[in-house]
């Protein structure tokens, strides 16, 4: 009996010694690093793509990359005790050394499609991959014309200093570009209003990220296969640090808005204003830019949408 107490003594010991050695290299190594490329891209530069580039900007770019200098120059995204740890979003602005500036073309077309910086880090959040040709072409025009917002800013946020959570993710590969081979992307006929709907809604605004489950389990590459997809409960911190958690868009009759007409989602996404005139937290931004077509496709794709009867607190303010 001592002898197969000792054993497991000695195994429950190896086990406690390898776990602590598996922590310790999440915490203390440096995240992975990934080569950096540049990729063909066409950059347009007609006044229509301009304001493509724009809308897209607006809507994508602004929330977490807003400075205090009202440019894209970054913003503290998330505070050390964030299970992600203390991030900051990067200086976007065409800045040669701080911004983008110090990026080619092709580079910053690699870097949205893949999350793959210029230095070799990874950022999972600046990552489009299912975006078309057309939009990035305009979203990097935009993002190298003379508007104000991107015009070239002195501001250096700080590294991300990550938490253990988001070093583990990288580390077994959770949080990892996926190298595949870049390919041509078309976007869907405006026409078919599902398909273009889903298209905005998971390769252009991201609408999925925050509305599924969590972003640790959400799939950049096959938005569907994302848990909890549509169905909110996300965690997010909004501009005070608070906790909210993203509503369920699902059409659930219960949680979601199954109850919701076509205008009420306009007027929620437009203004953020629900159906009940409660005005929404400011971390759902208004895409006031999205045109009639955009919107309405987006809604009946949302119709199409497994229905979630997930109940989350809501996130609209009295």
């Amino acid at each position: 009996m001592k002898k197969v107490l000792k054993i497991a003594g000695t195994l429950f010991g190896a086990l406690v010694l390898l776990v602590l050695c598996l922590a310790a290299w999440i915490s203390f190594s440096p995240p992975p690093e990934y080569e950096s490329r540049s990729i063909p891209v066409s950059i347009p530069t007609d006044s229509a793509a301009l304001a493509l580039g724009q809308k897209i900007v607006q809507t994508e770019c602004v929330l977490c990359h807003m400075g205090a200098d009202g440019k894209l120059s970054g913003r503290q995204f998330t505070k050390a005790d964030n299970p992600f740890g203390e991030i900051w979003a990067a200086n976007i602005t065409g800045h040669p050394e701080k911004g983008i500036g110090r990026y080619s073309d092709g580079e910053l077309a690699y870097l949205f499609r893949t999350g793959v910086k210029k230095d070799g880090g990874f950022a999972p959040f600046m990552m489009v991959p299912n975006i078309s040709d057309e939009h990035l072409g305009a979203l990097i025009a935009y993002l190298r014309s003379d508007a104000p917002l991107v015009q070239a800013s002195e501001s250096a946020p700080p590294a991300p200093k990550y938490g253990f959570l988001a070093k583990a993710l990288m580390k077994f590969g959770v949080f990892a570009p996926k190298l595949q081979e870049i390919r041509p992307i078309e976007a869907p006929d405006p026409g078919d209003q599902v398909a273009y709907g889903k298209y905005l809604s998971t390769a252009v605004f991201s609408c999925f990220e925050c509305h599924s489950k969590s972003f640790e389990t959400n799939d950049d590459y096959v938005p569907e296969n994302s848990e909890g997809y549509f169905g909110g409960g996300n965690s997010i911190e909004d501009g005070s640090f608070d906790i909210v958690h993203s509503a369920n868009i699902t059409m659930s009759k219960a949680f979601g808005i199954g109850k919701w007409q076509q205008a009420d989602f306009v007027r929620a996404v437009q203004t953020g204003q629900d159906p009940d005139n409660r005005i929404l937290n400011p971390v759902m931004p208004r895409y006031a830019a999205l045109s009639d077509t955009e919107i309405s496709a987006i809604w009946a794709y949302l119709q199409t949408v497994p229905v979630l009867e997930n109940q989350v607190q809501r996130i609209a303010k009295q």
